[in-house]
């Protein structure tokens, strides 16, 4: 309808009353696909409760950013927003700081609620400074989900747009797309499903690292990632979510050689120790079966999955390239572009920038340039990978002008200790909006490698850019510590306080630990990717676990789940002043001192595993028992759960180098695992007093690798699956039983 010929035609009045008829009838409408998208998180996160919010569709601001209102009208809570992921980040902002509630991205844990719910007080109107908010990494695939089912995704995805994230990583289910792309270069079934890994062990797969281990991938595991991808895009692009789809890199079976002989594949070297029969191949880029491969591929992703046009693809990770001259990386980089955009005219490439730190002295700075500028401006869309360690946008002229994400990674492997530096990251993000050579930053994202309990610097990092002003961090802990318990406590705020100074000062690394989770040793630690040094005073978390328990309001979730962190962390740490001092004693041949004190460790060996057992998150028999449910017979089942076991301890083969990597404080997984290796320890060491031999650590490494692989052998162990025991009462317990020990 063109406006301006009707007021010429009909005149002011006769305008207003056509128009006054139109405009009921568009109240009349439907809702929205964002504002339905909206109900349902409301429905799913707080049923009965939907009668008393009104989500309600607005426009973005003038510059395009997203932006979400509040009020309180009519007894309603109005949660306006440009689109569903603007309002559903109002409505977490609602129940953080009016109803003082936490939301969890594990669907075991409860969203409680004040009765009568709080309205609104004083309008409040928020606008997003950057506009891409991403999640996940290629590793969470195999660290925490590779048994998950639609109800675990569901909860993540409603989690997700909670925090406004945008785009997702969505790599579910991809082995199923290259099942069929493999068979018509001649393969079996059998052949592919033996050149896939074991479904932990997949995202190192997809990355290029190792092929084989852990396979032949069952074909019910194929079908039913197949199915479940499918459910989880739905769901996210149902919230406007972009979700980021896989695309060929250059990976591919060494056995295509045999129907392509001429083709140009090179064997890469060997990743992380493995033996050379786990290898990966990579494919010239510059060979034409190159861009057959990624339009088959592509093609046969869009019909089963359909496409947001931004890809993942990653060659070279972690890995040496066939070579390092510039002119050859730019060739790469430019190649893989074009078969996306043959397939694709509106693609986009994401790249993570991991590869430029993990091996930073070869990707200098030209090699860099080289392959990040062959690609269009604003084709290739980078993750700043790790920045509260290195952000690789200073060391590249902010990735030479193309876009890119600054992310948070936060966690190696799925430790459960108490890691990060809060403050740091508070300081580089409000570095980062105001630096005038941030160049094309366009957004935030989490690149956690496994879930765990620290999830405070996730709650900050996807709030953080919807605030333009620097952040008062001590108002700000005040507010996350109520929303934690659900209302003002003194002795809880004095307690994250306490933390945010004290206890969060390092930055996660690959090798967090705790002397518990390494293979023993006389002095330091056995395990190479397991480090148990702490950089606060244990005196400092201490304290902290006296002030938790000291909260007025004890039922919250979220309140226990941050209690059983903090106390198996005390604990933890503990166990290394213990284990000197059973050393000591053992080195003086104080046989009967050494016995008292190897007591004292066991025994708070299984006082952490008593504490954990307290938590649904925390728990060895519940993934175990997920990864069985998708065995369809017998073996199938003890196949999944030698993967399951193998993927937490030695990681791959026996004595392999990533041992101990995944280390985690899962009840079952100290009380059992980590509890044995102790056990075995200790009898090496009472053999050496008996005999007069001294200890040889070599030859008990040996003897603890024999033991670590015949445990990931193990089936039908008998682990809760539930939780067991109240986290209050046990957390109390062990305080008055460990404080005066600690505290000395």
């Amino acid at each position: 309808m063109n406006i301006q010929k009707l007021k010429t035609r009909i005149g002011i009045s006769a305008l207003f009353l056509l128009l006054v008829p139109m405009v009921g009838a568009m109240g009349s409408k439907p809702p929205s696909n964002e504002v339905r998208a909206v109900e349902g998180l409301i429905h799913r996160l707080l049923p009965g409760q939907e009668k008393f919010f009104q989500p309600e569709l607005i426009l973005a601001t003038e510059d395009g950013k997203d932006v979400f209102e509040l009020e309180s009208k009519g007894g309603k809570i109005v949660i306006r927003g440009n689109n569903a992921l603007a309002m559903a980040k109002g409505l977490d902002w609602y129940l953080k700081y009016d109803c003082r509630t936490s939301v969890s991205y594990y669907k075991a844990d409860p969203v409680q609620l004040p009765q009568p719910l709080p309205l609104v007080g004083k309008k409040i109107r928020k606008e997003s400074i950057c506009q891409d908010k991403f999640f996940l990494n290629y590793c969470t695939f195999g660290y925490t989900m590779p048994w998950w089912d639609f109800s675990d995704w569901e909860r993540l995805i409603d989690w997700m747009a909670l925090n406004g994230i945008n785009m997702p990583l969505a790599i579910t289910g991809q082995e199923a797309i290259w099942q069929k792309v493999w068979k018509k270069y001649g393969m079996t079934d059998e052949q592919i499903r033996t050149y896939f890994t074991g479904p932990a062990h997949l995202p190192w797969h997809r990355m290029t690292n190792i092929d084989v281990w852990g396979g032949p991938l069952p074909q019910s595991y194929l079908d039913n990632q197949l199915a479940l991808q499918k459910q989880v895009l739905k769901r996210e692009r149902a919230f406007g979510m972009k979700p980021i789809l896989p695309a060929f890199a250059g990976h591919v079976p060494g056995r295509l050689k045999e129907s392509h002989p001429d083709a140009h594949i090179t064997k890469l070297k060997a990743w992380a120790g493995f033996p050379s029969e786990y290898n990966t191949y990579f494919l010239d880029t510059q060979d034409p079966l190159f861009t057959e491969i990624q339009k088959r591929y592509l093609e046969e992703q869009t019909r089963q999955f359909g496409t947001d046009h931004i890809y993942g693809a990653d060659p070279f990770n972690e890995l040496v390239p066939p070579s390092w001259e510039p002119k050859y990386l730019a060739e790469v980089a430019s190649t893989i572009y074009a078969s996306m955009t043959a397939v694709d005219p509106d693609a986009q490439w994401l790249q993570m920038a991991w590869l430029f730190y993990h091996k930073g002295k070869d990707w200098t700075k030209p090699r860099i340039e080289a392959m990040l500028t062959a690609v269009p401006p604003g084709k290739m869309i980078l993750l700043d990978y790790y920045v509260e360690y290195k952000e690789i946008r200073k060391r590249t002229d902010a990735f030479f002008g193309q876009p890119y994400i600054w992310c948070y990674l936060g966690n190696f492997g799925g430790s459960t200790s108490i890691i990060g530096d809060l403050d740091e990251i508070d300081k580089r993000m409000g570095a980062l909006f105001k630096d005038p050579k941030a160049g094309n930053l366009t957004g935030v994202g989490g690149t956690l490698e496994a879930f765990n309990p620290n999830m405070v610097f996730f709650d900050y990092l996807f709030e953080r850019p919807w605030s333009s002003e620097e952040i008062d961090m001590d108002a700000w802990l005040d507010d996350f510590a109520q929303s934690r318990c659900g209302q003002p406590d003194e002795n809880l705020s004095k307690a994250w306080k306490l933390l945010f100074e004290k206890i969060y000062v390092s930055h996660a690394t690959s090798r967090v630990s705790t002397q518990i989770a390494t293979r023993p040793a006389l002095k330091g630690h056995g395990s190479k990717y397991a480090d148990p040094t702490i950089k606060y005073s244990n005196k400092d978390l201490l304290q902290v676990w006296k002030l938790m328990l000291q909260t007025t309001d004890k039922t919250r979730d979220a309140y226990r789940q941050d209690l059983v962190m903090v106390a198996s962390q005390c604990m933890a740490n503990y166990a290394e002043p213990l284990r000197d001092a059973m050393v000591a004693a053992y080195k003086k041949g104080d046989k009967a001192e050494f016995e008292k004190k190897a007591a004292e460790l066991l025994e708070l060996i299984k006082d952490v595993d008593r504490m954990a057992a307290t938590r649904d998150e925390l728990l060895l028999g519940a993934w175990i028992s997920d990864a069985r449910k998708f065995g369809k017979n017998a073996d199938e089942r003890n196949y999944y759960e030698h993967n399951a076991r193998n993927l937490l301890t030695t990681w791959g083969p026996e004595g392999n180098i990533l041992n101990d990597y995944a280390n985690r404080h899962w009840a079952g997984l100290v009380g059992d695992y980590y509890h044995g290796r102790w056990v075995l320890f200790v009898s090496e060491l009472r053999k050496s007093l008996e005999s007069g031999k001294p200890f040889d650590q070599k030859a008990f490494d040996k003897l603890a690798a024999d033991y670590e692989w015949n445990w990931t052998l193990k089936t039908g162990g008998k682990y809760a699956e539930a939780p067991v025991g109240d986290s209050v009462e046990v957390a109390q317990a062990l305080y008055e039983k460990y404080a005066p020990a600690i505290g000395k």
